[in-house]
């Protein structure tokens, strides 16, 4: 009743808004698909049909009014909702909002952001890996943000999620192709030393060819309410990666670390990926492979096709392998439609 009470909410807010500005739009993705997913260390195989194959799906509403002299005023309102069962969030007790919920302002001086948005690890992630930001089928993606609940564990390389509540972002206007984002997340305890977390992205575009860069200092837990790690623990974690579009085919690398100031183990991990055009379609490929000192290594291979139907619906296949050491490997394979609005 809580959620259904939300969502209305949401709907009279943009058809109210709507009539006072036409800068307020509803949108959001829906992405479904049919298949087997055997993850390393899986008992067996799930035959499944599941939201999300290619991109989280979401909806919400987004808008921005012009103040004058160059300045505007934005905000963010988006949820995650898994289309094939209808229930809202990424996993149970998924914040509502917990896409974007936010509100900003905009100039000359760049973007200054309060509220719920991306952390910094995100955008470097999902631009720089052909499978884009897809939480099923990109082994970047996967090793860095989803968690293993098999005995394997795997507890994601990322230390905080891919979102931040309570944060302050500043984002910079780009300078001949280079951008920046900055990013503070108050853990709203007593004490001005209380637990935060830190960190930027850097973002180069410059023709066929683009780099990044990311690192995060983390006291907090996401994605629910902020509070200190059990433990006191501070996680670091940094990236760097490149692409270069030479028209045949578009060529991905990375490179990071990630590492607990009181945790024995540290993550190193390196992905390649490739997108190549055929048809009205791009064949993707990639792997990444992660070493855990002291602990295990994983592999994850994607070999898959996503033809586009039209400029917002595209269908897609997907075949995926996961290994871990001394666990059983795993293969997974989907069939979906992914759909803009």
């Amino acid at each position: 009743m809580k959620t259904n009470m939300i969502a209305a909410a949401v709907l009279a807010l943009v058809a109210s808004a709507a009539s006072a500005q036409s800068s307020v739009q509803l949108m959001g993705t829906t992405d479904i698909y049919a298949g087997g997913i055997r993850m390393a260390g899986d008992a067996g195989r799930r035959t499944v049909v599941n939201s999300g194959g290619m991109t989280t799906s979401w909806f919400g509403v987004k808008g921005t009014e012009d103040l004058g002299g160059g300045l505007k005023a934005n905000f963010a309102l988006t949820t995650f909702i898994q289309v094939d069962t209808g229930n809202q969030g990424r996993f149970a007790n998924d914040p509502y909002f917990s896409r974007d919920a936010n509100v900003s302002l905009q100039g000359g001086f760049g973007t200054l952001q309060l509220g719920r948005g991306l952390a910094p690890n995100f955008l470097p992630t999902v631009i720089f890996n052909p499978f884009g930001d897809s939480f099923t089928f990109s082994p970047l993606v996967l090793h860095a943000n989803v968690p293993l609940f098999n005995g394997t564990g795997w507890t994601a390389t990322t230390p905080s999620d891919t979102g931040w509540a309570n944060q302050i972002t500043y984002s910079t206007p780009r300078f001949g192709g280079l951008s920046a984002n900055f990013h503070y997340q108050f853990g709203e305890v007593q004490g001005s030393n209380g637990p935060h977390n830190v960190g930027f992205n850097v973002l180069y575009f410059n023709g066929p060819f683009a780099a990044t860069a990311f690192y995060e200092r983390d006291q907090i837990s996401n994605p629910g309410s902020p509070a200190p790690f059990a433990t006191t623990d501070t996680k670091t974690d940094w990236m760097v990666g490149a692409s270069y579009d030479a028209g045949f085919a578009k060529g991905f690398v990375t490179y990071g670390r990630a590492k607990s100031d009181r945790l024995v183990p540290e993550a190193k991990t390196v992905s390649l990926g490739a997108s190549i055009p055929v048809g009205s379609g791009k064949v993707l490929v990639g792997g990444a492979k992660t070493r855990v000192t002291p602990g295990n290594t994983r592999d994850t291979w994607t070999l898959g096709y996503d033809y586009n139907l039209s400029k917002r619906t595209d269908v897609y296949a997907m075949l995926m392998h996961d290994k871990i050491t001394t666990f059983v490997s795993g293969t997974s394979y989907g069939f979906g439609i992914r759909h803009r609005f």
